[in-house]
């Protein structure tokens, strides 16, 4: 499914669409595969009659049921599930049929870590755990070239234009001896 773009304002450019990493879809894909092998297998070796129709269909049932609640369901999440970066905010969206979709400006980030597994070397993703003013966090497992990723966030980060807001910087104050000791500080002649 792809990622709607009327979320987005119209000065808004998406840098960078992402997906989970393909291997999430591994473990998904192997159990759809284990299902049908387990269903064929079960066609094959049972009798041709009425017991053993009776048997199919019972592990027909069972292995449709693994086959959709642990193969199917997850890789339509994984499809479904977005990591967009664009020139103002983080917005993740996941969901099949409710929705959730979380938006992150960029002025609001404080820090983002990444972390990596060994298989996540090998493979080249990493989780990206983004800190955000406010004791928020998003987390995004799984995220493929995550150093890239995270270099692209820094750098949109830093050409952020800076606040017009500022506080007003206060003159500096020359600094004064500090007291050593128990004794005062002389004054400077």
């Amino acid at each position: 499914m792809a990622f709607p773009d009327e979320v987005l304002t119209d000065e808004e450019e998406v840098v960078l669409h992402l997906h989970p990493h393909w291997k999430t879809a591994i473990r998904p894909s192997l159990v759809v595969l284990l299902a049908l092998v387990t269903a064929a297998f079960a066609w094959v070796m049972l009798p041709q009659n009425t017991g053993g129709f009776l048997g199919f269909g019972v592990v027909a049932l069972i292995m449709g049921y693994y086959g959709i609640r642990y193969g199917v369901a997850p890789l339509v999440v994984w499809r479904c599930t977005h990591y967009v970066v664009t020139n103002e905010r983080v917005l993740l969206q996941d969901g099949v049929i409710a929705r959730e979709r979380r938006d992150l400006p960029l002025n609001r980030i404080n820090d983002h870590l990444m972390t990596q597994t060994v298989l996540d070397r090998l493979f080249g993703s990493g989780t990206l755990t983004i800190d955000s003013i406010g004791d928020q966090a998003a987390v995004l497992r799984a995220v493929p070239h995550a150093h890239h990723l995270q270099t692209a966030l820094y750098e949109l980060i830093e050409q952020l234009p800076e606040d017009e807001e500022e506080e007003e910087e206060e003159p500096e104050v020359p600094p004064q001896r500090r007291a050593i000791g128990w004794r005062r500080a002389r004054p400077p002649r």
